[in-house]
């Protein structure tokens, strides 16, 4: 029954979504960014890699716990790690200083940190606890100050491919392949994806007008065209290099766990309409790649791992969800992978003593 539910909801979304992505497949995508310093990563059987994200919340007192977090994964055997999303909580002020202050953080961990936007940070900031803040000017700094250079964070970096250029759209949309595994990086975050539903949703709790909540539903059409295109190549890519798995990381929860209700009416469907096209293009891409595919999401701040992606006649058993810890549970995940196991990604919650 709840399989059949989820099917129901993917169908009901797209209906909801009333738009047509019928030419996204075959929309061509520019040369993808590179740093010119990159180098051929040798091809190992064996590494780890770490995920974690939304945190630190200074209303939820996470400063106290973080550096404990940090120096877990800082003393772990990992290649490097991705946090998805949220520097700061939902109902703080996107001020510069929070910005600055997340660079610091991924600047002192000692391998690679590969930043991916959450909603906190840019979709929410037009909240009045936020600040009644432009959104849109919060993504262009995001896209400024969070991408100075074509390379990862940290003290160690990796050099990442990028879907747009420097200090233009799409800079945050990364990609790079290690030891024969394609990982992607996508600006999918919560809060339907930054997609406005209606006049209500525009202005409750918010500082914004109904011009900017039309420029918000046109930036989400475009960006969700570009990320769905960003993760259609990172397949063809998976595919022509004869990678055996694929990781793609994004901040928002698209929904997996809806079939977990009772009740799917159109008001709980419509809050995650703005994921219902990306989703329905990662299950085709998912049913004609051979190899495993490993989607990560934080948004809802609790570790689960499953196979939800469901087509209408059978479970995709090539697909596994993470979704990783987050505040006030200031932990994070370790994944094993070892090119000689048919499921290749092992995961390993790893919880922090504080």
């Amino acid at each position: 029954m709840r399989s059949s539910k989820l099917v129901v909801a993917t169908a009901v979304l797209a209906a909801l979504a009333g738009l047509s992505f019928s030419a996204v497949a075959n929309t061509p995508n520019p040369a993808p960014i590179q740093a010119k310093n990159a180098k051929a990563v040798k091809v190992v059987q064996n590494f780890s890699f770490g995920l974690w994200g939304d945190m630190p919340y200074k209303k939820a007192g996470d400063e106290a716990k973080l550096p404990r977090v940090l120096d877990s994964i800082n003393r772990s055997n990992i290649a490097f790690s991705i946090y998805d999303g949220d520097i700061k909580d939902g109902s703080s002020k996107c001020t510069d200083d929070i910005y600055t202050d997340a660079i610091k953080m991924f600047n002192s961990m000692k391998m690679p940190v590969v930043y991916v936007p959450g909603d906190n940070e840019w979709t929410d900031c037009h909240r009045l606890n936020n600040g009644g803040m432009d959104s849109l000017e919060r993504l262009n700094f995001i896209r400024t100050q969070m991408y100075p250079s074509l390379n990862s964070f940290g003290k160690t970096t990796l050099p990442l491919q990028h879907q747009g250029a420097l200090k233009d759209k799409y800079i945050e949309n990364t990609r790079f392949t290690y030891s024969g595994i394609v990982l992607v990086g996508l600006n999918m975050p919560g809060s339907n994806n930054n997609k406005v539903l209606n006049e209500k949703d525009c202005t409750q709790k918010s500082a914004r007008t109904s011009v900017q909540c039309e420029a918000a539903n046109q930036e989400y059409l475009e960006r969700d065209k570009a990320n769905i295109s960003w993760m259609q190549e990172a397949f063809a890519h998976a595919k022509q290099t004869q990678a055996k798995g694929i990781v793609l990381v994004v901040q928002g929860d698209p929904g997996f766990d809806l079939p977990e209700t009772e009740d799917l009416d159109e008001t709980t469907l419509e809050k995650y309409s703005g994921y219902t096209e990306f989703m329905r293009q990662l299950t085709q891409q998912t049913q004609s790649f051979e190899g495993q595919v490993l989607f990560v999401h934080g948004d809802t701040h609790f570790f689960k791992q499953d196979k939800p992606l469901l087509n209408p006649s059978k479970m995709l058993t090539n697909f596994t969800r993470l979704q990783t810890f987050g505040s006030p549970s200031l932990h994070w995940v370790k994944v094993n992978v070892n090119l000689n196991s048919p499921n290749i990604f092992a995961i390993e919650p790893v919880v922090v003593k504080y």
